[in-house]
C-alpha cells in the first residue's frame, strides 16, 4: 500500500466501467450512504475545460489527463472520495485503495447506449469494449490484484447489491484503520 494512503483517514474508492453500466448512480448511492464526496471526473473536465482536442469518429472530447491528474490531486489526498470514470490507466495507483469494474452484458448495454442516443461508431467502440473487456483489463493492469473488484451491472437489483458491496469494503477498510 501507497505511504499516501496509509496516512489517509478514509479510503478513496475507484468506481469505473465502460458508459452506460452505471457508474454514476452508483457513485451518488454511495455517496449519499458514506458522506464520502462523489467525483465525477467528466464533470471535473467540462467544469475547467481539461481537454485537449475533440474527437470526432467518437464525438466526445479528449481528456487531457495531464491536466485532470494536477485538478485532482489535492482533492484525492484528502481521502474519502468515489471517483467516477469510465477510463483507469492514467490515475496514480497511489489514490485508489480499491477499484470497483462495473461490467454489464452486452445487449442490455447496447439498449441502455442507444437509448442515450450515441452515434453507431461510438456505441459500437463502447459495446467492442465490453465484450473485450477493456476496462477490466486495463485495471487489472494499472493496480494491484487484491484492490481490483469486478461488480455485474444487468438490473436494477445489481445497483443496490454492488453499493452494498462497496460500501460493506469501505466500513472494513474503516474499521481496520481505528
Amino acid at each position: 500500500m501507497a505511504a499516501e494512503a496509509t496516512s489517509r483517514r478514509k479510503p478513496n474508492v475507484l468506481v469505473t466501467g465502460t458508459p452506460g453500466t452505471g457508474k454514476s448512480s452508483t457513485c451518488s448511492e454511495i455517496a449519499s450512504r458514506t458522506g464520502f464526496e462523489h467525483v465525477d471526473v467528466g464533470a471535473v473536465a467540462k467544469d475547467g475545460q481539461l481537454y485537449s482536442g475533440f474527437d470526432a469518429d467518437l464525438e466526445c472530447p479528449i481528456l487531457d489527463d495531464d491536466r485532470i491528474i494536477d485538478e485532482l490531486e489535492d482533492k484525492l489526498a484528502e481521502g474519502g472520495k468515489i471517483v467516477d470514470y469510465h477510463s483507469c490507466d492514467f490515475f496514480p495507483e497511489r489514490w485508489f485503495d480499491a477499484v470497483f469494474v462495473l461490467r454489464t452484458d452486452n445487449t442490455k448495454l447496447y439498449d441502455r447506449l442507444s437509448q442515450r442516443g450515441y452515434g453507431p461508431q461510438k456505441l459500437t467502440n463502447n459495446i467492442q469494449c465490453e465484450i473485450f473487456q477493456t476496462i477490466l483489463e486495463e485495471a487489472r493492469e494499472s493496480y494491484r490484484d487484491d484492490i481490483v473488484f469486478e461488480l455485474h451491472s444487468n438490473e436494477p437489483d445489481d445497483l443496490d447489491r454492488n453499493v452494498d458491496c462497496i460500501v460493506e469494503w469501505i466500513d472494513k477498510w474503516l474499521v481496520r484503520r481505528t
